[in-house]
């Protein structure tokens, strides 16, 4: 039986060597080219991969198959991030960008992305219909081509996406006052695309798992607390660090740390760089934030008299609206964020290195910033919880949600429920949880917003016992 390759929330993935394979890449590239080529007179293509393993042999496969379709491919050598990728794909006004990366999953994973010419995710309908295409066998000769003899034909350039992203960087940050400014600062690759990045553009941070490791360790790279463990013992030991920043597999996304080892979520890195880039930097624009981002950043917007719109999840939903509209910030609760004066996509360097800025600029801690932030929409925790349950629990729960059958969760009394993407139940202006099945893997999403971590970690609790029974 044929498999059928879905695309979820933000490209396709599976695991290496059972659905992920050399085949089923050069499946979902022909249906690529073919759009491509019925879409666009003269398309080219630029081509990368991140560190997971086979990168290299899942790029080259792809970059055959287009070779094959006499479509012009640039391609980088070596590893690099999504946003590398996303921004060479502007630079060089490529029509795609596809870069091979399971982006946060198990190592277990990889996974194919497509971008667009304007540096962002290629809009939700258009993937659509890629995926729609999709043969049931690649009908091209892939292996016949040859990639040294397609080099010498000019048919692929081999280009430096990296250094290019260096240089973008260096044209748009104060790097100079964040060198000077005294702190001390940490970044954490997680083993991931950007590892090679940080060290040349500020050299005097301190680097963790910045070496190349297909497998992660075993470890998921997704920026969350628990994924960093050592990350916050190395603050707590050295006790003189300022702020950490940490990125996923493909440096999309981002994790932070204070000098004290806490671990600062994305819903207060979105306000902050809201916060940053309004009172501190005079910008404006509307902002555009997935479902799952906390309700505070409306009374922040609400506070700077901007525009707000709330998308499904899938940060694909947020760029295509950054390409239209003039935004501000796009963010997601994932730790995916995209700011105005960079391309539309999410980029945890880029994010981290502006906040690293705010810091070094306001001479003051990244306490001291969230406190301000504190002052307009009041001190709040969150906390998410990914259940790991079977498919026909996780079914029977979405089933109960739809049917409007949960009116409490523990003593928690639903006041109101929102479901643009999910269920998001609402018990008063400060608190809510929110169920939903990741559109990435094979997880059911609690997340919780209240006063207090106590309280999150109460609700979270109660909500994973009046549904998981």
């Amino acid at each position: 039986m044929v498999q059928k390759i879905k695309f979820g929330t933000d490209g396709w993935r599976a695991i290496i060597a059972d659905d992920f394979t050399v085949e089923n890449v050069a499946r979902v590239t022909e249906a690529t080219g073919i759009w491509l080529k019925k879409t666009y007179a003269n398309p080219s293509v630029i081509v990368g991969h991140d560190c997971r393993f086979a990168g290299e042999l899942f790029m080259e496969t792809a970059v055959k198959v287009l070779v094959a379709q006499g479509i012009p491919v640039r391609m980088s050598r070596g590893f690099v991030s999504t946003p590398m990728i996303s921004l060479a794909a502007f630079q060089f006004e490529c029509e795609v960008g596809i870069i091979l990366t399971a982006s946060h999953n198990p190592p277990s994973y990889n996974g194919f992305k497509l971008k667009a010419f304007f540096g962002g995710p290629l809009e939700p309908e258009k993937v659509q219909e890629v995926e729609d295409i999709i043969p049931d066998v690649c009908t091209i000769d892939y292996e016949a081509v040859n990639i040294d003899a397609a080099i010498e034909a000019g048919k692929i350039e081999i280009v430096d996406i990296e250094t290019r992203y260096v240089d973008h960087v260096k044209k748009n940050f104060d790097l100079d006052a964040i060198t000077n400014s005294g702190m001390n600062l940490v970044y954490d690759a997680m083993y991931g695309a950007g590892q090679r990045v940080m060290p040349l553009i500020l050299p005097k941070t301190q680097l963790l798992h910045c070496d190349h490791n297909p497998s992660f360790r075993g470890q998921a790279p997704e920026p969350i607390a628990k994924n960093l463990q050592e990350l916050e013992a190395f603050i707590k030991a050295d006790g003189n660090v300022s702020c950490a920043l940490a990125t996923d597999g493909d440096a999309d996304r981002i994790g932070l740390y204070n000098g004290k080892g806490e671990f600062i979520d994305s819903h207060h890195i979105i306000l902050l760089l809201i916060h940053y880039m309004v009172k501190y930097k005079q910008m404006s624009g509307k902002v555009v934030i997935a479902f799952s981002v906390t309700p505070r950043v409306e009374k922040l917007c609400a506070h700077y008299g901007l525009e707000i719109q709330t998308t499904k999840i899938g940060f694909k939903e947020i760029a295509s609206i950054m390409i239209k509209d003039d935004v501000l910030l796009g963010g997601e609760e994932s730790g995916g964020i995209a700011v105005k004066g960079h391309i539309p996509e999410r980029d945890g360097i880029w994010m981290g290195l502006i906040i690293w800025e705010f810091m070094a600029k306001s001479g003051k801690s990244l306490d001291e910033l969230i406190e301000e932030v504190y002052e307009i929409v009041g001190p709040f925790k969150f906390e998410r919880n990914d259940l790991h349950i079977t498919e026909d629990l996780k079914q029977k729960i979405i089933a109960n949600c739809k049917a409007n059958n949960y009116t409490s969760f523990g003593k928690y009394q639903v006041a109101d429920l929102k479901t643009i993407d999910g269920f998001k139940y609402f018990f008063d202006d400060k608190r809510w949880v929110m169920i939903r099945p990741s559109g990435t893997e094979p997880v059911l999403r609690t997340y919780a917003e209240a006063p207090t971590l106590e309280e999150v970690r109460e609700i979270l609790k109660a909500t994973e016992e009046t549904i998981c029974q």
